[in-house]
């Protein structure tokens, strides 16, 4: 919605009106302030329309999905480096669907900018080792599945890891 340079200006402007409001003995008006300039820096970190795109998705609503990230227009500039790397993630997982080839491009891009989470990091690497599994390309398969096994903390993901480590073998 707004260029991350300007929400933390925003969130400037309304700290320093809350600690006006503090001088002027209107503690509950400086409180409250100072809640609310906390969303503008919160939205600095956090996108608001990635935060929205990924509710899409957690609905399997790969349309609305992509219709909150085509509010992005300039990923490259409006985004801090975590976000472009969600950014393409989501992109990734919304493609991998259907166009193997693009995905496999969003996810090494969001891969080398970074997530933040090791479970999106692990995603992104087992989807990567499917490609290169559909591809023919098993020691590169093996390798990120290898990685994704070790990033899979909670073991969510150890039944796709354990299918895909037996449809390697028929290879």
């Amino acid at each position: 919605m707004f260029h991350r340079n300007i929400k933390l200006i925003l969130a400037g402007l309304i700290i320093a009106t809350g600690i006006w409001q503090f001088t002027e003995n209107n503690i509950g008006n400086g409180i409250f302030l100072i809640l609310f300039s906390l969303i503008f820096i919160l939205l600095y970190f956090k996108n608001e329309f990635i935060l929205l795109a990924f509710l899409k998705l957690r609905k399997q609503d790969f349309p609305g999905a992509q219709k909150w990230l085509s509010y992005i227009k300039n990923p490259e500039t409006s985004l801090v480096r975590k976000q472009q790397g969600y950014y393409n993630y989501l992109h990734g997982l919304m493609l991998s669907q259907t166009n193997l080839t693009q995905s496999e491009k969003y996810f090494k891009k969001a891969i080398e900018l970074g997530l933040s989470m090791d479970m999106d990091l692990a995603v992104a690497k087992l989807n990567l080792a499917g490609v290169a599994m559909s591809r023919r390309r098993k020691i590169e398969a093996t390798n990120l599945l290898a990685e994704a096994k070790k990033l899979d903390k909670q073991g969510m993901l150890k039944d796709q890891i354990k299918m895909m480590k037996d449809q390697m073998k028929k290879i």
